[in-house]
């Protein structure tokens, strides 16, 4: 009898205990909180975020990282001497770094050179090192050469984020946000509004709420540059864009894998600008700094809302707090950093004013 085996027994006991390591850190971590933005009581409507900067490495991006990192040591593509390998803006290289460390494995995230320094020392913090690519577009290949030279694993995030998580249930973002609206006014959103990195979070809300037949609507809020709301609005998925995003951790300068565009109900193009005026007046309302990427859901949300008031609609709407603005001190929260980049959110800025006081929307009468 011919027979080969490929299985290590010592290396199959260090991916069982890995997995359960992973899946400790979910159990010890509180959900996160839905936290109510104050609109008048008499609009009818209201509006919440799902902090996701109260994860141990303080985004959204945490919740795919375990669940990447789940993928592949399930799928065999993790072991003790693995060397870890990402294409990543920031945020998911931070979170990925921390669950490389926690298994004791090498982590390198190979990120756009402009990424914030306060994101490459978060990254340094938790034992990841950063390999810097000049162009935005050129990280994805630049990361799996990387990989397949160290003999490590490319966790391309970008392909797997909408498959590694599972989209039914099992407390992903979808099925918390639900629960946290039980006892609301409210408790089956009108609309859900998140940015699209990966397209993971949207094609797992997207998914969910079709699987639980709510009439909840999925809007995907898109910045500038991103490839997302081009392709989306004329059907090509080959649209590409000649630059990145400006605000990190959405857009994208292609269409990735991840994205779903049928569970997608409306897409919002957002101006750089116009996602900076609303993380301050975010800010300056929740008493502490959001990052970039909560501007743009924020901008969304408040354009639906006003949209909702036109139509005599009442309801509640659901967005994201993906990270701490405390990550942005040097570029977002910057003057000079703003004038080198062209932007200025001022006229935006009145536009969020109004809203909050009158809820009137530029173009939603």
């Amino acid at each position: 009898m011919e027979q080969l085996d490929r299985c290590d027994d010592a290396d199959r006991a260090w991916v069982t205990d890995a997995i359960a390591r992973v899946e400790a850190d979910a159990n010890r971590s509180a959900d996160t909180h839905l936290l109510p933005f104050p609109l008048p009581v008499d609009w009818g409507i209201d509006l919440y975020l799902k902090d996701e900067s109260v994860h141990p490495t303080g985004s959204l991006k945490h919740r795919l990282a375990r669940s990447l990192f789940l993928y592949g040591l399930c799928n065999g593509w993790i072991g003790p001497r693995t060397t870890i390998v990402e294409a990543s803006s920031g945020s998911t290289a931070i979170s990925e770094a921390y669950f490389a460390r926690m298994l004791g494995l090498p982590f390198i995230a190979v990120m756009p050179a402009a990424t914030s320094a306060e994101k490459i020392a978060q990254i340094e913090f938790h034992g990841g090192k950063s390999h810097l690519v000049r162009d935005p577009a050129a990280v994805v290949v630049e990361a799996r050469w990387l990989a397949e030279d160290l003999g490590g694993h490319f966790m391309d995030q970008f392909t797997y984020a909408e498959r590694a998580t599972d989209w039914r249930g099992n407390n992903n973002i979808a099925e918390s946000i639900f629960a946290q609206l039980a006892l609301e006014r409210h408790p089956i959103p009108s609309w859900i509004v998140v940015g699209a990195g990966t397209g993971g979070t949207s094609a797992t809300i997207g998914r969910y709420v079709r699987f639980q037949r709510h009439r909840t609507k999925l809007c995907v809020v898109d910045p500038e540059n991103s490839a997302y709301y081009p392709a989306w609005r004329s059907g090509d998925w080959s649209t590409s864009t000649a630059s990145g995003s400006m605000i990190e951790g959405i857009g994208r300068p292609t269409v990735e894998a991840s994205f779903q565009p049928a569970v997608v109900d409306r897409m919002i193009r957002v101006p750089d600008a116009a996602s900076l005026a609303a993380m301050r007046v975010g800010s300056a309302v929740l008493g502490r700094r959001v990052g970039g990427s909560t501007g743009t859901n924020l901008w969304g949300a408040f354009g639906l809302i006003a949209q909702m008031r036109s139509a005599g609609e009442q309801g509640s709407v659901v967005t994201l707090l993906c990270d701490s603005g405390e990550r942005y001190v040097d570029s977002y929260y910057s003057a000079r950093w703003l004038a080198e980049h062209g932007l200025d959110p001022t006229p935006h800025l009145a536009d969020v004013e109004r809203f909050l006081q009158t809820g009137d929307w530029p173009g939603s009468g």
